[in-house]
């Protein structure tokens, strides 16, 4: 690990500051970060410590019904609120099934929408990364890439977000909000992070200096509450990152799906927003076999970047598996294992 100068702002407008200078980084839990310091696949030469920032620790019920939940709320206080479990529960089910339980007390929500892939070519330095050196390769091209993007994926990188919350966000549009040094703005969380296309270094839309302050879930996307899951298929139940996920969420009306909310997790590098699937499916019957063809839309742009044919078909199974359960209802308790497509947990029935 490299040497770097450690700093301790008093506000968020220091911190940012501070941030802006070249070589920065901000520091929150660090479960991210300090790995990626210990390889030397980041090297900041000055840590911005934003823990002990004031305001940035709260949930916040807004009175329309939507929810502000502050950068440095930890994981695990926000999957466990019972409020927030009870409104968003697909939301509070996918940071449940995310790393261990050790790590979501320590991780923030912030941190959790910012950490960076976890392909073993971009954390081996003796491998070619354009998203660690611009310009030098992709290796995973070439190499083992079974578990790397079939959807929106490029010559120059075909890595996958991680993470498992960011999914159902994108799925309920999700808006953070950011501090900067030209002020304050907002971006939907969809829009927050980037596929690769020539330029696989810049992961997300911020600016230099910019942090996340806060998260927003909108009122609308608690009339989900009866009817959301998240699912996920990994290769070790207990805590992996997902092979493939899928949150999906259904609105009833009349026997039929008035509207529906679909995202994809471990297929790009970003959560990946199914709208034409969530189109088709307005106005249908509940079907499997409705369900099955809003997959097939869902994935109908995949293609494989090596030897991951099979996530394609995959995804497409747990998305028509997630739809499913989602019209079933939402489970009464949280599944003992969140997400999983072991859980016996069946739905309580949310539909008239």
């Amino acid at each position: 690990m490299n040497r770097f100068d450690y700093i301790r702002p008093q506000s968020v407008a220091e911190a940012v500051a501070e941030a802006s200078v070249p070589g920065s980084a901000y520091l929150a839990a660090g479960t991210n970060l300090l790995d990626l310091m210990k390889v030397g696949v980041t090297k900041p030469q000055r840590i911005v410590d934003v823990t002990r920032l004031p305001g940035l620790g709260a949930i916040e019920w807004q009175e329309d019904g939507g929810v502000r939940i502050g950068a440095m709320v930890r994981n695990a206080d926000l999957a466990y609120d019972e409020r927030f479990q009870r409104t968003f529960p697909s939301v509070a089910e996918a940071l449940l099934s995310g790393a261990s339980a050790q790590l979501r007390n320590a991780a923030t929500v912030g941190g959790n929408l910012m950490q960076r892939t976890r392909c073993a070519y971009f954390q081996d330095l003796a491998s070619a990364c354009n998203r660690r050196v611009p310009g030098s390769g992709c290796d995973a091209l070439g190499g083992e890439n079974r578990l790397h993007a079939v959807l929106g994926w490029s010559e120059h990188c075909i890595a996958t977000h991680p993470s498992d919350f960011c999914v159902p966000l994108v799925a309920f549009d999700a808006v953070v909000e950011v501090e900067g040094p030209h002020g304050v703005r907002e971006i939907e969380l969809d829009a927050l992070h980037t596929l690769p296309g020539s330029t696989p270094e810049q992961e997300t839309v911020l600016e230099p200096g910019e942090m996340i302050v806060a998260l927003r879930l909108p009122a609308d996307a608690a009339a989900f509450a009866g009817n959301a899951r998240y699912l996920k298929l990994r290769e070790r139940t207990s805590y992996a990152f997902a092979v493939v996920s899928a949150a999906a969420a259904l609105a009833p009306e009349s026997g039929a799906i008035g509207e529906a909310r679909i995202a994809l997790g471990g297929v790009a590098t970003k959560p990946w927003r199914a709208r034409e699937a969530e189109a088709f499916l307005k106005g249908k019957a509940p079907t499997a076999e409705a369900f099955s063809r809003a997959a097939a839309v869902a994935l109908s742009e995949a293609r494989p970047s090596g030897d991951n044919e099979f996530k394609i078909e995959l995804a497409r199974r747990i998305v028509a598996r997630a739809l499913h359960l989602a019209w079933e209802g939402t489970p009464a308790t949280m599944p003992a294992l969140p997400a999983s497509p072991f859980a016996v947990t069946s739905g309580a029935s949310h539909v008239a």
